[in-house]
């Protein structure tokens, strides 16, 4: 994944109910869900959450197929994969991680995050 591709996805989910509709479809699986469901569940309007399907969509993140009179969205695992990858490749300073040594969260003391 480049930069472009990083930012243009972080972006989509930028957003309250993106976010929301993106964790809703990871929890849903391969299955995925339709529109409507997605909508419902969010409480949101079917064609506010047409538009921000749409964007999930253009950003990569989720996929779209027609069943029926349907379209069912569902997470791309491997999108969402390549961004967590991205964002994490150097966070054991370029070295590639191994399973035995996650990379450790950098705590700050209060000091260190006043001198900031």
């Amino acid at each position: 994944m480049n930069a472009d591709t990083a930012i243009q996805a972080l972006g989509a989910l930028a957003q309250d109910h993106r976010l929301a509709a993106f964790r809703l479809l990871v929890q849903a699986g391969a299955d995925g869900l339709p529109a409507g469901a997605i909508a419902e569940r969010l409480g949101v309007p079917a064609s506010s959450m047409s538009f921000h399907l749409a964007q999930l969509s253009h950003a990569g993140l989720i996929a779209q197929r027609r069943q029926s009179r349907s379209l069912i969205y569902s997470a791309d695992y491997g999108a969402m994969n390549a961004l967590v990858g991205f964002l994490m490749e150097n966070c054991c300073g370029g070295v590639a991680c191994t399973t035995d040594s996650a990379c450790p969260p950098q705590i700050q003391t209060e000091k260190e995050r006043n001198a900031a």
